[in-house]
């Protein structure tokens, strides 16, 4: 289902079974997969990927030319920079531990986000920066590091 109240680029591909909600705005030459679900004021740019079974909270932003594999989970307010790639079943959060929506993580310009990783809430990772699979990220991220583990730690600079 496609709301009427969504804006659809030029040149965009989208595959079956996708739910597009109102205030979504998807850039040119965008390919949206299968079973995709995009809330509500999700805008995503120009140049994306978009894999089966991605979802999002909505009011989250993804820039231009971002790669979201399959599984991944945008939760409401996350900001994804130009030129990300982000791996399969990447998990986003918005809540603290009582409920309250903290907001979502911030994931800088040309980053890549390793299969499995889990982005907590409120957290901001730095451009050209690397996160490894599996790696659990509670706080912050500078610019050209690489970070590993659960809880994730600096591996080194790039």
């Amino acid at each position: 289902m496609i709301s009427e109240k969504a804006i659809i680029g030029e040149n965009v591909k989208i595959g079956q079974y996708v739910l597009i909600e109102e205030g979504v705005v998807i850039g040119d030459n965008t390919v949206i997969r299968n079973f995709v679900e995009l809330r509500k004021n999700t805008i995503i740019g120009n140049d994306c990927y978009i894999d089966s079974r991605v979802s999002t909270s909505g009011n989250c932003e993804i820039g231009n030319n971002v790669t979201l594999r399959y599984d991944t989970i945008i939760a409401r307010g996350c900001k994804i920079g130009d030129n990300s790639y982000i791996c399969p079943r990447v998990m986003t959060n918005n809540l603290d531990s009582g409920g309250d929506q903290i907001g979502g993580a911030h994931v800088g310009k040309n980053c890549f986000i390793s299969t499995n990783t889990v982005l907590h809430h409120g957290i901001k990772i730095g451009d050209n920066s690397v996160v490894g699979a599996m790696a659990f990220v509670n706080k912050d991220i500078p610019n050209d590091e690489i970070w590993l583990g659960a809880p994730a730690k600096f591996f080194k600079s790039k």
